[in-house]
């Protein structure tokens, strides 16, 4: 039967051949088989991966996160109502099927839309350029749904996704062209679009927003995240809602899937394990993190910020905590290390997250409106990826010409030199 439905879908494919309609055919046909041309000369390097096995996999490193989040997302919606339980059981409280269904019925929504709003803007751009469609939004769109509130309204998503798309990615010329990360690109326009949606206290759990409870009633729950009660200059260590194993495993407000720090470090280990994602950008920004956090609370406990300050909340939260609340650990592990949008050479990936993980801190802590400043930070490190990449090279290129022209083997070399000098005077 199988086999038969592929050669059926192969004769299918053939008379497409030449017609306008062919990429997007042809990127169904890819989607459930692997294409049927392959390279026979020798200069070819032949690998079994490919742009799609490349995306499936970092897919395969986010579905975890997915899953969590979906039983979160119920978690917060029925703790927020009926007060969280003094006992905490995982089984009895977090994998329940009422927790599922709440995400199933609020996440999965989210998940179709960005596929389906991203992917056809993909075939449009396909089949008015005649070229192949591109695997590249696969990861994009499932980052989207992970990092935006969990009752971002579809119609405000499918406008937001329609931008990214085709102003963040395919003005530039498509997949591998793009400057910006598509997917923050996205939540950039979501944010400053929409704010009210994307920040505040009412946002982050199910039904906040619009007050629902159990009863059906109007009585408006809260869903108050750590970063957002710091930010409003509360003391770091009267913050005793959630203790530090519920902020490090995930039972804690957030975008749908970047609450869990463990299963985004498990994620993380995986992409480097499968060579995909860069450990020098990842380790670099954890250490920029670290860093600017350790300046902060150095400047706390010099007396030099007043409890008073409206930045007294975060400047005193203990530095390497700030990678185990909000979205900074999620943003250095899935969207920093873009190998699109990030830096290529391997000095300047240490220097481009370094720089992502000292922003995020000092836009965290500086703009008490949002103190989620991370994926500004990548955005802004996007722009400037290349010059630092140039600087890297043209640093490297001098190196080299000094050796060469200070090496004993080359007397002749330093003897023109020499000489050039001599007629410049």
């Amino acid at each position: 039967m199988a086999l038969q439905l592929k050669r059926r879908l192969h004769i299918i494919k053939e008379r497409f051949k030449g017609k306008k309609m062919a990429p997007a055919f042809n990127a169904l046909h890819t989607f459930l088989y692997t294409p049927n041309e392959t390279t026979h000369g020798g200069t070819h390097v032949k690998a079994a991966d490919d742009l799609k096995r490349t995306m499936n996999t970092v897919i395969l490193a986010l579905v975890p996160c997915l899953l969590f989040g979906m039983f979160n997302a119920g978690y917060q919606h029925y703790s927020a109502i009926n007060g969280f339980p003094e006992n905490f059981s995982l089984f009895e409280h977090f994998l329940t099927w009422d927790n599922f269904w709440v995400g199933v019925t609020e996440v999965l929504p989210l998940v179709i839309v960005s596929y389906g709003v991203g992917l056809l803007i993909e075939f449009i751009f396909a089949v008015i350029k005649g070229h192949e469609v591109e695997e590249g939004y696969l990861v994009t769109g499932m980052l989207v749904p992970l990092i935006i509130p969990i009752d971002t309204p579809l119609w405000m998503l499918a406008v937001a996704v329609v931008f990214g798309v085709v102003i963040g990615k395919e003005v530039f010329g498509g997949t591998g062209m793009n400057i910006l990360n598509p997917a923050l690109t996205i939540r950039a326009f979501l944010f400053f679009a929409y704010p009210t949606w994307m920040s505040g206290d009412k946002v982050w759990v199910h039904g906040a927003k619009d007050g629902i409870t159990q009863a059906g009633s109007t009585d408006a729950i809260s869903g108050e995240t750590v970063l957002g009660y710091l930010a409003q200059g509360n003391n770091a260590e009267a913050f005793a809602k959630y203790d530090l194993s519920e902020m490090f495993f995930g039972f804690i407000p957030g975008s749908v899937g970047e609450t869990s720090t463990l299963l985004i470090l498990l994620g993380g280990l995986f992409l480097i394990f499968t060579k995909i994602a860069s450990w020098r950008i990842m380790v670099s920004a954890v250490i920029g993190s670290l860093v600017m956090g350790l300046i902060f609370n150095g400047v706390v406990e010099a007396g030099w910020i007043q409890e008073y300050s409206k930045f007294y909340g975060l400047m005193s939260f203990d530095f390497w905590q700030h990678l185990i609340v909000g979205g900074l650990a999620f943003g250095i592990v899935y969207m920093a290390t873009d190998p699109v949008t990030g830096s290529q050479t391997n000095k300047g990936k240490w220097i481009y997250g370094f720089l992502i993980g000292f922003l995020s801190v000092m836009i965290r802590v500086f703009n008490p409106g949002y103190p989620e400043g991370v994926f500004l930070a990548i955005l802004l490190m996007n722009v400037f990826a290349p010059t630092i990449d140039h600087y890297v090279v043209r640093g490297n290129v001098r190196r080299r010409l000094k050796r060469m022209q200070n090496a004993t083997i080359y007397p002749k070399l330093s003897e023109g030199k020499e000489e050039l000098k001599a007629e410049a005077v």
